[in-house]
């Protein structure tokens, strides 16, 4: 299809999803405090979203909505519903569009003040943290020995370098810059493995992790992502760990299936979930080691300040586990799981996994 063209039906359930997203920002961010806008749907490929005062339009590039994630499309709305509060509702017009008024707006409520309708690249991370991810991605490297004593002392010590460098770097009090980024696929339903992994990244990878709504308009259907923030560092790591896990409970399920305690193909899920929950385990007790040497992770409330601002109504659900033979299995595998094959960039600047 097109890009630049949706069918008659698809346009209009387009059109509904943006008009309820204003709606919804509007009442989050901006406490009901903005009259909604004219929405228009633009053909412009180099600003992605305009707000015009004169007018009173919000435009949304149609390369944005139909090329782009849909978190990319809320951002772009939610900074041009930012012009528009300062504009109509502040009335701060004798300011520069990017002004003071317009920053603090936007830091206020957790919206991307960069997000300003062209791509913007993330802030640089520092030399510091960039030294910390090559000697992390290093050990990884070592934790791919064949030598099991070798890999799980190379793993070990990456751990222990990970949590010594977000300690130091939460006890510093300058400011740090956060990013996002969205895992899994959403054009399918997530799984139980996929939600075991997220826990164990919030709970030992120093990111917060949201599972969050997206709109597909080229399907005229929803779907869901994980979105994981932290420092640039961090959220690399974090993605690593997400993919490097995904595959490895896919291998090891294969490798196993003759396994006695594996009845059929449906203990497929049990399977992988035991193998999550049992490198799970190896990641708490290594953590409990490290409290001995007086590395305790307490949070970082900057992180924290800036994943609420992003996300002010926040829903907690509990999920249910079938735990049977295939699921004790799996967790037997996943105590033998070594992280390893650490992320780089690639020539064309995104990332992906170094070889054997």
């Amino acid at each position: 299809m097109d890009p630049q063209h949706l069918t008659a039906a698809l346009e209009a359930a387009l059109l509904r999803e943006l008009t309820n997203q204003i709606a919804w920002q509007n009442h989050v961010r901006f406490k009901s405090a903005l009259t909604p806008p004219v929405l228009v749907l633009g053909h412009s490929e180099r600003r992605l979203g305009q707000w015009n005062r004169a007018n009173r339009t919000l435009e949304l590039s149609r390369a944005l909505l139909l090329a782009r994630p849909w978190p990319e499309v809320i951002s772009v709305l939610e900074h041009e519903l930012a012009h528009q509060y300062v504009d109509e509702v502040l009335k701060a017009t004798g300011e520069a569009a990017h002004g003071p008024t317009f920053q603090r707006v936007c830091e206020e409520r957790g919206i991307d003040a960069r997000a300003a309708g062209v791509p913007v690249a993330s802030d640089a991370p520092s030399q510091e943290a960039e030294r910390a991810l090559d000697r992390i991605r290093k050990l990884l490297a070592l934790a791919g020995s064949p030598n099991q004593h070798e890999a799980e002392t190379a793993m070990r010590r990456a751990h222990e370098l990970m949590l010594r460098h977000n300690i130091e770097q939460a006890q510093t009090k300058e400011a740090r810059a956060y990013e996002v980024r969205h895992l899994g696929d959403p054009h399918r339903r997530g799984t139980r493995v996929e939600a075991e992994i997220a826990g164990i990244l919030s709970e030992s990878f120093f990111v917060k992790v949201i599972r969050i709504p997206v709109y597909l308009p080229l399907a005229g259907k929803s779907g869901q992502v994980y979105e994981i923030a932290g420092t640039h560092a961090n959220v690399e790591m974090a993605a690593h760990v997400y993919a490097f896990l995904l595959a490895t409970a896919e291998r090891l399920w294969r490798e196993n299936r003759g396994d006695a305690r594996v009845r059929s193909g449906r203990d497929r899920m049990a399977y992988q979930a035991g193998v999550i929950g049992g490198f799970r385990e190896k990641l708490v007790s290594e953590r409990r080691e490290l409290r001995g040497t007086g590395l305790v992770w307490v949070g970082d409330k900057s992180l924290d300040a800036y994943y609420h601002a992003r996300h002010p109504r926040i829903e907690h659900r509990s999920r249910r586990v079938r735990v049977n033979g295939a699921h004790a299995a799996g967790r037997e595998a996943g105590r033998t799981v070594v992280l390893h094959r650490p992320v780089t960039t690639g020539p064309s600047g995104g990332t992906r996994l170094l070889g054997r």
